[in-house]
């Protein structure tokens, strides 16, 4: 089934639909969450109340737009909700255990040879570290930007922030993420 018949059966109250949604989009939404909270139970906790949010309100979903963006805004609005209300604390333990839903793992070769894991494992788990330097309004930018891909624009819009706090974010986090790894904050 896909998407758009998903979202037709949701809006007529099937949940057939819903669970074609959650099949398609729920892990990338647990990735998404999970580099904003960097706590595993908790991004499946912001995931599930995210697709139950959409169960509630498809009717004012518009059959025009993609339904990826509208979800993915309310995952990482909740993602920054959650750590704000946690006060940002960041579980790197937890973190370094539940790496299989860092996006990096999912880059590498199928068949890398040892050399190559031991680079991308020190690479991921330098990422890691570094990320924590970020705030959370920061991580979430971060991730908007360079995982989801989204236009400063598009920021602007899903975010619901004024286009010069989003390219303060941006700005503050590359340029600490610089700092971190000697280059150049700049785009």
């Amino acid at each position: 089934m896909d998407e758009t018949q998903a979202i037709k059966l949701l809006k007529q109250g099937n949940p057939a639909g819903l669970e074609a949604l959650v099949e398609k989009y729920q892990v990338q939404a647990v990735r998404v969450a999970f580099l904003v909270v960097w706590n595993q139970e908790l991004a499946e906790d912001i995931v599930q109340t995210a697709f139950l949010r959409v169960y509630e309100r498809i009717q004012q979903f518009d059959l025009q737009r993609s339904f990826e963006p509208w979800f993915l805004k309310i995952v990482v609005n909740d993602a920054i909700k959650a750590s704000t209300r946690r006060k940002g604390q960041i579980s790197w333990e937890l973190a370094s255990q539940v790496e299989e839903v860092f996006p990096f793992k999912y880059l590498n070769d199928p068949a890398p040879g040892p050399e190559e894991t031991l680079q991308r494992e020190e690479l991921c788990a330098a990422v890691r570290k570094a990320m924590e330097v970020l705030t959370i309004e920061q991580r979430a930018a971060v991730v908007c930007r360079y995982y989801l891909g989204l236009s400063q624009a598009e920021m602007v819009n899903e975010l619901g922030v004024p286009a010069s706090t989003v390219k303060w974010r941006l700005h503050t986090a590359r340029k600490r993420l610089g700092d971190i790894f000697h280059v150049s904050g700049d785009e």
